[in-house]
C-alpha cells in the first residue's frame, strides 16, 4: 500500500476524495442512523472529526456518487434521489457581543437563499429557515435535509459574559425549534458540538432529537480505532513505536468495546515523526483551569471522577458541573461503569499521556504565574528524579511553595487543605509523563502517591501538621507496608514520608528510607 496525502486541516469530504488523501471510511454509521431513526444529536471533543462527517452525509444526499466509490454506503443507496441540503455551522467568528449570533444566522440564511433561488419575506431568522425548508421540499419534491455543526459555540464563546451567553441560548433555542415544528419537510437532521445543554435550557424546542453521544454503537463515529490505524493508516506506521502511539493518543471512549484516537493527534503525529502535544495546544483551556482553581479540584482526583449519566449531560450557562465540563471538552473519558440503584455511573480518567501531562503542566503555570520558572522546576524536578537527590527535591519543593503569592492563598483559602499539597506534587510529576498512581489500593490501606521512573518506585505519603518533626507520614508508610504491593518488581522502592505545616504553608518535614 503506497502512502497517500495527510488530511491536515482538511474538513471537506470532497477535497479529501479528488486529492486522494487517507480517509477512515464512516459511511457505514450513516447507514445505520437512517435504519433507526431521523433527528440526531453526537456531542464529541473539538478537533474528533464532526465537521468532516456532517460533510459526508451533505455529499451522500446530494448524490454525489462518484466520491463514495469504493466506500461501504455505495452499494447501499438510491444515487437517483437527490435531497436539498440546508447547513449551518457556528465553527468560525466569535458570538460575545450581542447580535453576533444573529448576524451570522443571517448571513448563512442569506447565502442558501441565494444558491437555490429562494426569496423569503419573513422578518425572523426562524421564519426564514421554517420558509426554506418548506419550499425547498415543495420545489423538489425530495424532504430536506438539515446540519448544524457546532450548534453549541454561540453559547461556550460567551460564557464568560452570561448575560450574552443566555441570550444566544433563547435565541437558538427558538431556531432549532424550527427542525421539530419542519419535522413534515424534513429527511434527516444531524446536530454536534461540544457540549450537551440541556433539554429544558437549550432543547426544549426540539425534544425529538435522538442523543447518541454515549450510545455505544457509535462510539466510534468520530476518531480512530486501533485497526483504522493498522489497515488505513499503515503506511505511516514503520519506524514509529506502536505501543508509544497507543501511550500517547489512544483512550478516548464513549462505552463501545472500542477506544478511539483523536485524529489530529495521529495526522500531525504522522507528519512531523514527533510526539508532542498536538490536540492540546489548539486549545486554550484558561478557562477550565481557572474553574478548577476556583472550585478546588485536586489535580491527583481529576483521574477518578465519577459521575452519573444525567450528570455527564448537564451543561449551562448557570450550572457545568466539573465532571461533565471535563468529560464533554475531552480532558476525561469513560474508564469504567457500574449500576448504582438501576442508574449508571460512570468512572472517569484522562484519556492518554498528552492530556495528563498537558494539562498538569497547565495548573502548575497557573500557580507559578511564569512559564519558564515553571518549566526550570520540571527539568530541575527530572535531573534530581534521576540523580536520587531527595535532598535537592525537598528544596525544590519547598522554593516552590515559598514562591507563591500570599495573596493567592487568601483568596483561594485552600492553603489548608492536605489534598492541595498533595496535588502540587502530582501535577509535577504527571507534568513530566511518568507513571503515577494516585490512591494506589494495597491490602493495608490506601497509598496518597506511586511513582515508577528509572527502574526505581518512589512511594509517597503526605500530611498536614502541626508541628514539625512528628513523622506521621512515615510512621503510616511503614506500619501499613505499602512497599510490599512492589516487591515482585525487583525495583529499588523508596519510602517518602512528606509533611507539610498549615501555618508555615511549605515543605515542614521532607524524609526518606529505602524498603
Amino acid at each position: 500500500m503506497s502512502r497517500r496525502r495527510l488530511p491536515i486541516g482538511i474538513q471537506t469530504f470532497r477535497e479529501i476524495r479528488e486529492r486522494d488523501c487517507y480517509y477512515v471510511d464512516k459511511t457505514a454509521y450513516i447507514r445505520r442512523l437512517l435504519d433507526e431513526g431521523k433527528h440526531y444529536f453526537l456531542s464529541r471533543p473539538r478537533r474528533f472529526g464532526k465537521s468532516l462527517f456532517l460533510d459526508t452525509c451533505k455529499e451522500l444526499f446530494e448524490a454525489n456518487e462518484a466520491l463514495f466509490e469504493g466506500l461501504t454506503i455505495h452499494e447501499h443507496w438510491d444515487w437517483s434521489v437527490r435531497h436539498p441540503v440546508v447547513r449551518l455551522s457556528f465553527g468560525s467568528g466569535s458570538f460575545t457581543a450581542p447580535g453576533d449570533v444573529q448576524a451570522r444566522v443571517r448571513e448563512q440564511l442569506a447565502a442558501i437563499e441565494r444558491r437555490q433561488s429562494v426569496v423569503s419575506e419573513c422578518g425572523t431568522e426562524a421564519g426564514r429557515l421554517a420558509s426554506l425548508l418548506e419550499t425547498l421540499h415543495e420545489r423538489t419534491g425530495q424532504r430536506v435535509v438539515v446540519l448544524v455543526d457546532e450548534y453549541d459555540k454561540p453559547i461556550l464563546d460567551a460564557l464568560d459574559v452570561p448575560e450574552v451567553a443566555r441570550a444566544n441560548r433563547g435565541y437558538l433555542r427558538g431556531l432549532y425549534s424550527v427542525v421539530k415544528d419542519s419535522d413534515a419537510h424534513i429527511r434527516f437532521s444531524f446536530l454536534t458540538g461540544v457540549s450537551k445543554f440541556t433539554k429544558v435550557s437549550l432543547f426544549s424546542g426540539l425534544n425529538n432529537l435522538k442523543d447518541i453521544t454515549l450510545d455505544p454503537r457509535y462510539s466510534a463515529i468520530c476518531g480512530y480505532t486501533e485497526a483504522d490505524l493498522e489497515t488505513v493508516f499503515a503506511p505511516e506506521l514503520p519506524g514509529l513505536d506502536r505501543d508509544r502511539i497507543r501511550e500517547w493518543y489512544n483512550g478516548y471512549g464513549w462505552r463501545g468495546e472500542e477506544r478511539v484516537y483523536n485524529p489530529f493527534d495521529i495526522l500531525l503525529l504522522f507528519d512531523t515523526r514527533e510526539f508532542g502535544a498536538w490536540w492540546f495546544e489548539t486549545g486554550t483551556p484558561a478557562f477550565l483551569v481557572e474553574t478548577l482553581f476556583q472550585r478546588r479540584v485536586s489535580s491527583a482526583a481529576l483521574g477518578e471522577m465519577m459521575g452519573s449519566a444525567s450528570l455527564l449531560s448537564a451543561f449551562d450557562v448557570d450550572r457545568i458541573a466539573t465532571e461533565a465540563l471535563l468529560f464533554q471538552t475531552g480532558y476525561l473519558t469513560i474508564h469504567g461503569e457500574e449500576d448504582v440503584g438501576g442508574e449508571p455511573f460512570y468512572r472517569l480518567g484522562y484519556p492518554n499521556r498528552e492530556v495528563r501531562q498537558s494539562l498538569n503542566r497547565s495548573l502548575l503555570q497557573y500557580l507559578v504565574q511564569d512559564e519558564s520558572g515553571e518549566e526550570a522546576n520540571r527539568l530541575r524536578l527530572y535531573r534530581l528524579l534521576r540523580a536520587d537527590d531527595f535532598e535537592g527535591m525537598r528544596a525544590l519543593f519547598h522554593a516552590f511553595f515559598a514562591s507563591i503569592p500570599y495573596e493567592w492563598y487568601t483568596n483561594n483559602d485552600i492553603a489548608r487543605y492536605e489534598g492541595y499539597y498533595a496535588s502540587v506534587f502530582y501535577s509535577y510529576f504527571a507534568a513530566l509523563g511518568l507513571d503515577v498512581t494516585v490512591e494506589d489500593s494495597t491490602s493495608h490501606g490506601r497509598l496518597d502517591m506511586a511513582v515508577r521512573f528509572d527502574g526505581n518506585v518512589y512511594l509517597f505519603e503526605f500530611k498536614v501538621v502541626e508541628m514539625a518533626g512528628e513523622g506521621a507520614a512515615m510512621v503510616q508508610l511503614k506500619e501499613r507496608r505499602y512497599a510490599d504491593k512492589y516487591r515482585g518488581t525487583g525495583e529499588p522502592i523508596h519510602l517518602v514520608a512528606v509533611e507539610f505545616s498549615r501555618d508555615a504553608r511549605n515543605v515542614v518535614a521532607f524524609e526518606v528510607e529505602s524498603a
